[in-house]
Formats: structure tokens, C-alpha cells, sequence
């Protein structure tokens, strides 16, 4: 009976580590996992977990505690958790790739032999199967399923910066659409970016290769650039927030943001990842018509030593 008793007691231990590691996950690591956000290894994904399965168990354990250069927050950017409870989550990522390749190496039986009349049946030319095609209904619900379909802007390179009439925003039945200089075409020569539609609009802006219009009736219009900074402290080990109102400002009007979006008062305004990604607070433009947030080092730029050494808000020169 011992041997059946540490066996129930192995099988209880190893389905609560499992729960606790699919709790930790879906609190702390699936916003970035489960989308593949800032080259986070997509949850379920072989291919992008072979490369760091192969360092082992313990490299992964001390990612993920640590935090990495790339972009990986210690303890995913949740400093509450325990150790136990961050291995467990890789435990949880790990398991969840490791399972099908192991359905995979399982040996199909071996077919049994056919009849002599299915023999001759075979003998016979075959009649070439019909291809059905996925519907177009199917494939657009297939891909509004996904999280990051409200996010036009993170596209494999061949789908970037696509002619107006091909990218879903212009109506290509439009002959005005088929008129627009292709966005590829107008690009050339602006600085690059490696993020969105891979143009750097802020420095094109400092350089003063674009000249963003005030007033559409009056071209000589000039409006307010404010000029400092507001900075956001975040928990965790992520850099803060730093918000320049100077590229904003320069770009838009006041009234574009505030009361609107974001209400202008000092703890007034509840700001979250999870709403950024559904398109609330920054993620009104940002992952829309500005970079997306998957860029996470353009906006967590303040280290927090450096953090305590200045004030919240003060002016920049």
C-alpha cells in the first residue's frame, strides 16, 4: 500500500504545481506570452521554445527570476511572486510544448493488410480529392479571434506599409484610393525605426523632413508645444513611464488628449498594459496610428535609481 499511497501523494503534487503554474501565468506572463509581444516566446509555440529548452530548465528559471536585457521584466514584472511560483509558470510554458511533441513521436499502428478486392480497387485510377477552401467569413473570424488583430501595425515585414488600396483602411473600390502616393513610395529617404511602419516620425520631426500642418485652411497656423516631461512610476523591476509632452505637442493639439482620454490631474487617470492592449489610454494611437506596444523600451526609458533623484513632473531643456 506504501507505494500506491507516494504515488497518490507524487500525482496530487505535480496537478497543484501545474495549477499554480497556469494561475501565475494568466495573472503575470500571459499579456506578453500569450501574444508573442516584444519577441516573448508565444505560449504553445515549439518553434520559439526549442531555442531556450535546449539551455535547460535552470537558464530558463533564472530569466524569468532575473529578468533578461531583451525586455524580460524580473518575475515578469510582478515582484510579489515567489521563486516556486515563478518556476512554476515556466514549468507551465514548458509543459504546454512539450506535450504535443510528445503525441507527435507516438508510433501510428502499423495498417493491416487490405482485402484483394480493396487491392483492386486501388489498381484503379483514383479520383483527385476536391480542395475546399477556408471561407472568407471563417478566415476574417479567425482573425479578429486573435489578440492582436485591433493592432494593424504588428505585421510580418512582406505586409508592412502596403499600397492604400490593399490595406484595409482605404476602400479600394475608391478611384481617389488607387490615386495615393503608395506609402513605400512617400517613405523613402525618412529615418528608420525598427517598430511600426518602421519610420522614426520624432526624429524625421527634429530634422525637420516633415512639417506637420496646424490648420488645414491656413498654412502659417502655429500651436502650442508644451515642453517637459511627466514621468509614471510602474511596480516592479520596469523601467518608469516617461510621457514628453514636446513630441506630443508637436503633433497634436491639447485638446486631441485631454479631458477625453486622459483627464489632466495628478491620480485621476488608471493606466494598465491590459488596457493599452484593448485600445484604452495610449493604446487609442499607440498601436493604431503610432508605434505599437510592443516597442516596450520606448516608453519604460527611466531607470528607477534615476527615478528617486527627480522630481514626478518638471520641465526638460
Amino acid at each position: 500500500m506504501r507505494p500506491l499511497l507516494l504515488l497518490v501523494a507524487w500525482c496530487w503534487a505535480f496537478a497543484a504545481a501545474a495549477q499554480q503554474g497556469k494561475a501565475v501565468y494568466d495573472k503575470s506572463c500571459a499579456l506578453c506570452h500569450a501574444a508573442g509581444v516584444a519577441g516573448a516566446p508565444k505560449f504553445g509555440n515549439a518553434a520559439d521554445w526549442s531555442p531556450r529548452a535546449a539551455r535547460g530548465a535552470a537558464a530558463l528559471y533564472s530569466s524569468a527570476l532575473n529578468g533578461t536585457p531583451k525586455g524580460m521584466p524580473a518575475r515578469g514584472g510582478n515582484a510579489e511572486l515567489k521563486d516556486a511560483e515563478v518556476k512554476a509558470a515556466v514549468d507551465y510554458m514548458l509543459a504546454a510544448v512539450a506535450a504535443p511533441a510528445k503525441a507527435a513521436a507516438v508510433p501510428k499502428p502499423a495498417a493491416a493488410p487490405k482485402p484483394a478486392a480493396a487491392e483492386k480497387s486501388a489498381a484503379a485510377p483514383a479520383q483527385k480529392p476536391v480542395a475546399l477552401e477556408k471561407p472568407a467569413a471563417a478566415a476574417a473570424a479567425t482573425a479578429a479571434a486573435d489578440v492582436n488583430a485591433f493592432n494593424r501595425l504588428l505585421r510580418p515585414a512582406s505586409r508592412q506599409n502596403p499600397p492604400p488600396a490593399e490595406d484595409g483602411i482605404h476602400d479600394p473600390k475608391n478611384d481617389g484610393t488607387h490615386a495615393l502616393q503608395p506609402p513605400r513610395s512617400a517613405y523613402e529617404g525618412l529615418p528608420r525605426a525598427n517598430s511600426g511602419n518602421r519610420i522614426d516620425w520624432v526624429a524625421a520631426l527634429g530634422q525637420k523632413r516633415i512639417a506637420p500642418r496646424w490648420d488645414r485652411a491656413d498654412p502659417k497656423a502655429s500651436g502650442l508645444v508644451l515642453d517637459f516631461n511627466i514621468v509614471r512610476e510602474v511596480k516592479g523591476s520596469m523601467p518608469d513611464v516617461v510621457y514628453p509632452h514636446k513630441q506630443h505637442t508637436e503633433w497634436l493639439d491639447c485638446s486631441n488628449c485631454h479631458p477625453a482620454i486622459f483627464i489632466p490631474q495628478k491620480g485621476a487617470n488608471q493606466i494598465s498594459m491590459a488596457g493599452i492592449l484593448l485600445g484604452e489610454k495610449c493604446g487609442v494611437c499607440h498601436g493604431k496610428v503610432a508605434f505599437p506596444v510592443s516597442e516596450c523600451r520606448l516608453c519604460h526609458s527611466k531607470k528607477k535609481d534615476a527615478a528617486a533623484a527627480t522630481p514626478t513632473v518638471g520641465a526638460t531643456k
